[in-house]
């Protein structure tokens, strides 16, 4: 029984560091398998570092284009805040426009305790964001706003519901119920949000 015991206490051990050859380069590897003597303890393992640990985390992403009113960014801050999601901006504009159009909110951003990232993207705009979108389950769902490309044709009905592969919200900005304005979700069907 005693020998049973210490076979499976080093099976349990084995499991727990199962991951630790992931985060070494072929090299430490190549060394680690050549050592003639059984390894007593294994090299500390270094912590991955914060973008691949938050990227499991739920995310709602957020189609940002030439310009990002209060109204979009109030929407989305508070949604993440309260359902405890990451921020992924989606953009085709450069890197250093989005980051001017963002820095204002970056207090906002900072004191609801919200993690942003900005991913820029290349090509068409539904078939680059239906690319990214699908290719990241991480994301909730889309927002944008009605005056721009994206959510103008979901509000006129130009755009298919089910073009791309989450949730799409239009956050209204102008006129009597400014506000959020739910559009499709994946399966086409319309949902209301409150």
């Amino acid at each position: 029984m005693k020998k049973l015991n210490e076979t499976l206490k080093q099976m349990l051990d084995a499991l727990a560091y199962a991951h630790a050859g992931e985060y070494m380069t072929p090299r430490e590897k190549s060394r680690m398998l050549s050592q003639n003597s059984a390894i007593e303890t294994v090299p500390e393992i270094p912590e991955p570092a914060k973008a691949d640990a938050g990227s499991n985390a739920r995310r709602v992403a957020l189609y940002l284009g030439s310009e990002l009113p209060a109204e979009v960014m109030d929407y989305v801050i508070q949604t993440c805040a309260r359902l405890r999601h990451e921020l992924t901006v989606l953009t085709f504009e450069s890197e250093s426009t989005g980051r001017a159009l963002l820095q204002p909110h970056q207090e906002a951003l900072d004191a609801a305790g919200v993690d942003m990232q900005l991913v820029t993207l290349s090509g068409e705009p539904v078939p680059g964001l239906a690319r990214y979108l699908r290719s990241h389950p991480e994301v909730a769902f889309l927002a944008c706003k009605d005056s721009g490309y994206l959510g103008r044709s979901y509000l006129n009905g130009t755009q298919r519901k089910d073009a791309l592969p989450v949730p799409v919200v239009v956050v209204t900005t102008t006129g009597e119920g400014a506000g959020k304005q739910p559009v499709s979700d994946h399966n086409g069907s319309n949902t209301i949000v409150a």
